[in-house]
């Protein structure tokens, strides 16, 4: 799913030894692009560039929806053989964040749920041509007959799925967190552990600045301007990920009425609420960046007592009218206890 939100992040760097100094690169990866920066030898991009290309574009080839050869496309076109029980076998990436896309799925009754992608398609928000237009009722009905994933089932050893019932799946609100977090193991087997790794708004961070202070992530205020980019809050979330989902980027309008990219498989069509933003801060950047999009289709009331059930650090801007108002999870004023709530 589109990230709506760009989570804008800030290296003030200082204080760097010759021998160690802060190394940035940056690229393009599943139809987005990557920053990371770390503390390390000047000349260490040359050889980790290369190995962080290649295993952006090794994940790109298993789980994007807009490869058409990639392991996840061939599965949704029913190209993978099975065997005599209906098992396809599938790469241990792919069957990871499969996993934890279950997680989230049964956590959230059903809220994050990566065989929506039917609907997300109909919509104009995924792969297909974007038409912004509502869609007729027959064939959002006939959409919703094949979304849920109640019918997926994951075998650990060898790493297989089985489905009862054909399903489209679309990991684009987990595969770029998922991505962060498999970057970021690279850069720790070379050695390193102060860094920070985003890929399209994801991002994690890890140890400390070279001047000692921690990493800080801004948070965007909520915007339909193009190219209007404020913050509305400031945190340092040490070693952990961030991610942030909202509904005012992605969007068209028919008849005078928004429709965003954010789809509530439950009922087929975009949210209604008044979430504007959510904000969610994990060890783990997928399971960050799946729960974002969770929080994002439940909505200010569901979404916040999700959030307390599974002791969650949530951040949450409403709209209030005009105006907007922030709502923390206990979790999150733990962790960030400067926060105060405000409105405005």
């Amino acid at each position: 799913m589109y990230r709506a939100l760009l989570l804008v992040f800030i290296t003030l760097l200082a204080g760097c030894s010759p021998s160690e100094q802060v190394v940035r690169i940056s690229g393009p990866t599943m139809g987005t692009s990557y920053h990371i920066a770390w503390i390390g030898q000047p000349d260490s991009s040359k050889e980790l560039q290369p190995l962080i290309d290649e295993r952006l574009a090794a994940i790109n080839r298993s789980m994007s929806t807009y490869d058409p050869e990639s392991e996840l496309s061939r599965i949704n076109r029913g190209l993978t053989a099975t065997d005599g029980d209906g098992w396809m076998p599938v790469s241990a990436d792919l069957y990871e964040v499969l996993n934890d896309a279950v997680d989230i799925y049964r956590k959230s009754g059903g809220l994050f749920d990566i065989s929506v992608g039917p609907l997300v398609n109909l919509w104009g928000f995924g792969p297909d041509a974007a038409l912004d237009e509502v869609p007729a009722a027959d064939k959002l009905e006939a959409a919703r007959q094949n979304v849920g994933l109640d019918v997926l089932i994951l075998r650990p050893q060898p790493t297989a799925i089985r489905l009862s019932a054909p399903r489209y799946l679309d990991l684009s609100a987990i595969a770029k967190g998922w991505g962060v977090d498999d970057i970021a193991s690279l850069l720790e087997s070379h050695g390193l552990h102060n860094y920070m790794v985003e890929i399209g708004g994801e991002i994690r961070t890890a140890g400390a600045k070279a001047d000692g202070s921690l990493w800080r992530i801004a948070v965007e205020r909520p915007s339909s301007a193009p190219g209007d980019r404020s913050i509305e809050l400031i945190i340092e979330p040490g070693d952990s990920a961030v991610a942030t989902s909202g509904d005012y980027r992605n969007y068209f309008e028919q008849d005078g009425v928004r429709y965003s990219h954010t789809i509530n498989p439950f009922t087929g069509r975009p949210v209604t609420h008044t979430l504007a933003s959510v904000t969610v801060v994990l060890p783990s950047s997928a399971m960050a960046d799946g729960w974002a999009t969770a929080l994002d289709v439940a909505g200010p009331e569901q979404g916040m007592a999700l959030a307390e059930q599974y002791d969650l650090p949530v951040f949450m801007i409403v709209r209030e009218g005009d105006h907007f108002r922030e709502l923390a999870s206990s979790r999150f004023k733990e962790r960030f206890p400067h926060y105060r709530n405000e409105a405005y």
